[in-house]
């Protein structure tokens, strides 16, 4: 069996039926959504790949890529030195209710999916005398958040299709308050799998057909492990109430850099 690193961890997250959403928390994040076996083309900021493919099907999927995920706590951790160790940042995210009005946009290397800018750069906004580290870990995460939030709403609306879940994987979905803030920002529930390297038991799961160890992937036997649950636990207004502060920070990110 041969598959990319993103559609390794569709696989071993089962996405396996039209309008299954997943997310890969990783140095980026990496969504793909299930679109079945049409394939169109889109002008959204979207990209369009194989999901999956036998000698007898092909089924396909729209792709986001989010340049900055676990790579904005990493930057908190050696370039600002604000916390020591990755882990850190939801104890120090956690000290706090909200982050007091400050958006943190991790532009680093200009802005991947739906924007594509080049020159974008990373902005911090909102910030006041009360600002305070603890303030900037929560910001860092929301920022995570939000870009995933950002594609996933434009995944739906462009395929025209409801997605009812997102599954996550990868290794920053260990942080329990990234999960929960990301189900409330989707006002979708968030499925945590219980195996955060499923590119790995992707790859394994698609060997197990070339062996013929089974006949078919639904036969592939279900993890021992469920998943576990976030729910958005804030309101549709809550969640437009801030969006629209996230949505003015990106917008003086943009075309930031002239070269």
């Amino acid at each position: 069996g041969v598959m990319g690193d993103q559609q390794a961890a569709f696989f071993g997250q089962r996405g396996f039926e039209k309008g299954a959403t997943k997310c890969t928390y990783g140095t980026g994040c990496f969504a793909l959504l299930n679109i079945g076996d049409k394939v169109g083309t889109t002008s959204s900021g979207l990209l369009t790949t194989i999901a999956f493919s036998n000698e007898l099907t092909t089924e396909y999927a729209l792709e986001a890529s989010i340049f900055m995920g676990g790579a904005t706590v990493q930057w908190l951790r050696d370039g600002l030195g604000i916390i020591k160790t990755a882990r850190e940042i939801e104890h120090f995210a956690n000290m706090v209710e909200d982050t007091n009005g400050v958006v943190i946009v991790p532009a680093f290397t200009g802005l991947g999916a739906p924007h594509w800018d080049p020159l974008a750069r990373g902005t911090i906004v909102g910030l006041t005398r009360e600002t305070n580290k603890y303030h900037l870990a929560r910001a860092t995460l929301e920022a995570i958040a939000w870009q995933v939030s950002d594609v996933v709403d434009l995944m739906s609306e462009t395929a025209e299709l409801d997605i009812t879940f997102i599954r996550a994987d990868g290794g920053a979905i260990e942080n329990n308050l990234l999960m929960q803030i990301q189900a409330n920002y989707l006002q979708k529930p968030v499925y945590r799998s219980a195996h955060k390297e499923t590119t790995a038991l992707g790859t394994a799961m698609l060997c197990s057909l070339g062996l013929n160890i089974y006949k078919s992937r639904e036969e592939i036997p279900l993890s021992n492990s469920p998943p576990k649950i976030f729910e958005p636990k804030i309101t549709k207004n809550s969640k437009e109430s801030a969006q629209k502060y996230w949505r003015r920070a990106v917008q003086r990110s943009l075309v930031w850099s002239e070269e």
